[in-house]
């Protein structure tokens, strides 16, 4: 019986192995050999066992991945889909697909990563920094070519505030200094577009490279603006995209003037995201974020054009 079972664990988790939908450059890796070294890894037995559970739960790969973007609000996605009785989600951010320590350590130890869920569950995780890694598009096709993806983004100027702010928290609850804004985004009197954090936000570079491998109707864009100042309408777009029944109600969302923004309900039960999310962006010169605003525009015109659909940014 147990033989049984472990084959048919290994006929979901092996993806057939066909080439990527774009010609792939000589340079980058070859899927045939780093699927068998993954797969090498997920045949262990001991391994297997320990991903069923009594109850009738076991652990498997991901069908949906949020990729993105950082400082979109992954997070509150995450919290308000898990809101459904049909998403089981990993709790940490995984980084299996962009740290290569991690992705050496093969498809087993991927799903080990993974709550435990029932078969009519959908498994998601998490992780923002996929979007920008140039590797990651190609390692999730050669995994899963059918991959459901969730991309949440923001307008691109609040965005790279939002990413300062979080780096800046950090150092400051460590005792560390850490310079102003302005010193990341001038230099020599003009604005410093080597920063990473602009970078980033550059929305058309990194959503080419994922066009690359999925298409479109498999990437579902959420606005990322709209999910803080109402966040039931865009939920249940993304019911709609994972092919969820529609269980989210707007009573599931309530507005927490203290806070500033909109907390969960959940079975009679309030909570609401950590107190490091929403916290408030350092005070800019109108002239920068003009500058900013400036940069992004053509940018943001591109990443219109590529999606065929339009954002409210700057």
């Amino acid at each position: 019986m147990a033989a049984f079972l472990l084959g048919a664990v290994l006929l979901i988790v092996q993806p057939e192995i066909v080439p990527s939908r774009p010609a792939i450059n000589s340079k980058t890796e070859t899927s045939q050999s780093v699927q068998r070294e993954l797969l090498k890894k997920t045949s262990q037995k001991n391994d297997f066992k320990e991903n069923i559970h009594s109850n009738g739960s076991c652990r498997q790969l991901p069908q949906t991945i949020i990729i993105g973007v950082r400082k979109g609000g992954t997070r509150a996605l995450l919290e308000m889909l898990s809101l459904h009785p049909d998403i089981a989600a990993a709790e940490s951010e995984v980084h299996f697909f962009d740290w290569e320590d991690h992705y050496r350590n093969g498809l087993q130890w991927y799903i080990n990563q993974m709550p435990f869920s029932y078969p009519h569950q959908i498994t998601v995780e998490k992780t923002p920094a996929y979007f920008t890694s140039p590797k990651v598009p190609e390692r999730v096709y050669n995994m899963n070519e059918s991959m459901r993806l969730l991309l949440i983004l923001r307008d691109p100027s609040e965005r790279v505030l939002s990413d300062y702010t979080q780096v800046f928290y950090n150092h400051m609850q460590k005792h560390k200094p850490y310079p102003s804004i302005e010193q990341f985004l001038i230099k020599d009197g003009e604005l410093n577009v080597d920063y990473k954090a602009i970078n980033r936000s550059l929305y058309y570079i990194h959503m080419e490279n994922w066009l690359k491998y999925f298409p479109l109707d498999h990437i579902h864009i959420v606005d990322g603006d709209k999910l803080i100042k109402d966040p039931f309408p865009e939920i249940e777009k993304v019911e709609r995209f994972l092919k969820l029944s529609p269980q989210i109600n707007a009573s599931n969302f309530y507005f927490n003037k203290t806070k500033g923004f909109y907390c969960l309900r959940d079975s009679g039960r309030e909570r609401c995201l950590h107190e490091s999310k929403g916290r408030a962006h350092p005070q800019v010169d109108t002239w920068l974020l003009e500058k900013l605003h400036e940069y992004f525009h053509e940018p943001n015109k591109k990443f219109f054009e590529l999606v065929g659909r339009t954002f409210d940014w700057h």
